[in-house]
């Protein structure tokens, strides 16, 4: 008989992880800023997640962007994004604002998961910086998913996420998630429903090239407590959706470890 590992999840933990929704109808309801830590030690108050943060610095030594990529603005506690809508409502406007700049506590910037990012230059727009597609700049965008991020706010997906497009900014969903994203063009709303489909007995199986094979699915919360069943042996991640549930990504035990 294989043996099992039991995972009690408490409810709190569906507002935690990669994979939290952030927007306007699910607002941040875990805010967690502990393992914060910059990407760019040019940069020290621009602060990341640590998986985000590493994984940013993997995909700039990998693209050699050297100072061609500057970064604009990472983790944002909650005053400071009051104090970013505010300036914004100011000097913008209600119209813009709103387009452009999420009401605090449902930023994704609260989160330490999401990024904007700039064509390096002099004279860099802090709420809206040029990130064009071209240049390293699209260097950047092609391989993000490889890297766990992806472009959150597309310009085709605006009635979706409520959000105008923004080509500078990227959240950090982790892989095969980014991936699975972009190979289906899907927003986070989308995704999080899409994964819905996909129980713990009839998961969802993505492979990346060179990449051994997880097992993804969609575990929905109980009243107070969650009880998940996983080999014992099994590589896996949860992140909650920060809605009604988890999201599980299993590794495949056979040949070698896959780290998710």
């Amino acid at each position: 008989m294989k043996h099992m590992l039991s995972v009690i999840l408490n409810n709190d933990q569906i507002y935690q992880g990669a994979l939290i929704l952030v927007n306007g109808r699910y607002p941040l309801r875990h805010e967690d800023p502990s393992d914060l830590i910059a990407p760019d030690r040019a940069c020290p108050h621009i602060l990341l997640r640590q998986n985000a943060a590493r994984a940013l610095i993997r995909i700039f030594d990998h693209l050699a962007c050297g100072t061609s990529i500057a970064l604009v603005s990472g983790y944002r506690s909650m005053e400071e994004q009051k104090n970013i809508y505010r300036s914004s409502l100011k000097e913008n406007g209600q119209t813009f604002t709103r387009q452009f700049v999420a009401l605090p506590g449902h930023s994704e910037h609260q989160t330490g998961l999401a990024i904007d990012l700039a064509q390096a230059q002099e004279n860099i727009d802090f709420i809206c910086p040029d990130f064009p597609y071209e240049g390293i700049c699209q260097d950047f965008r092609r391989n993000a998913a490889d890297y766990g991020f992806v472009e959150r706010y597309a310009k085709e997906k605006e009635s979706v996420t409520g959000i105008a497009h923004e080509p500078w900014h990227f959240r950090y969903v982790g892989t095969p998630h980014a991936k699975l994203m972009e190979e289906n063009h899907l927003s986070l709303e989308e995704y999080m429903d899409f994964l819905k489909r996909y129980p713990p007995d009839h998961p969802l199986t993505f492979q990346s090239p060179g990449q051994m094979p997880v097992d993804i699915f969609y575990l929905p919360a109980d009243e107070k407590t969650t009880l998940l069943r996983l080999p014992a042996d099994a590589h896996y991640h949860i992140s909650g959706n920060n809605a009604d549930g988890f999201i599980v990504t299993l590794a495949r035990s056979e040949g070698r470890t896959q780290h998710v």
